[in-house]
């Protein structure tokens, strides 16, 4: 299962990275009509919310540029970055994405069935307990925020 875990992390992080291509700084930054958010916020808040998964619970060291987590945390919004924020270029998302996934396989290839204690409860009211859930679920949030900013891409070029 693991191999297979790790496989599915690297196919979608691969999907993820795809959707980039062709995404200019100027679009990164776009925020549709009605939304809150751009296609940066959704790059940066992925990487955010896989690192809290992978390594926040297990009290390893999250490797968070500074900002990262006050900025694309649940609920932040670039309406509300404050201008001391260094917004990263989507080349510094890009390689954050990239070096994520090693780090996590490094890391957690080995203790995917440690039990966290005590369990996290998602937003969604799902109950993580170990790292191979948190994993596992992050393929969820990945694939929803992935959704997203497809909708987004799509809804900026008609404009």
């Amino acid at each position: 299962m693991e191999q297979f875990l790790f496989n599915q992390l690297a196919f979608v992080r691969g999907q993820t990275l795809k959707l980039m291509e062709g995404v200019t700084e100027e679009l990164a930054d776009r925020i549709p009509e009605g939304f809150r958010n751009n296609i940066r916020w959704n790059l940066g808040h992925i990487y955010v919310v896989c690192e809290r998964f992978a390594f926040k619970q297990l009290n390893l060291p999250q490797q968070l540029p500074n900002g990262f987590s006050e900025q694309f945390e649940n609920g932040s919004s670039p309406l509300n970055w404050p201008a001391s924020f260094q917004v990263p270029t989507l080349p510094e998302l890009e390689t954050l994405l990239k070096e994520q996934q090693e780090r996590i396989r490094t890391a957690l290839g080995h203790r995917l069935q440690d039990k966290i204690v005590p369990p996290y409860t998602t937003s969604a009211g799902m109950v993580l307990e170990t790292p191979e859930q948190f994993l596992s679920f992050n393929l969820y949030h990945e694939g929803m925020h992935l959704s997203v900013i497809k909708l987004y891409k799509v809804i900026l070029s008609r404009n």
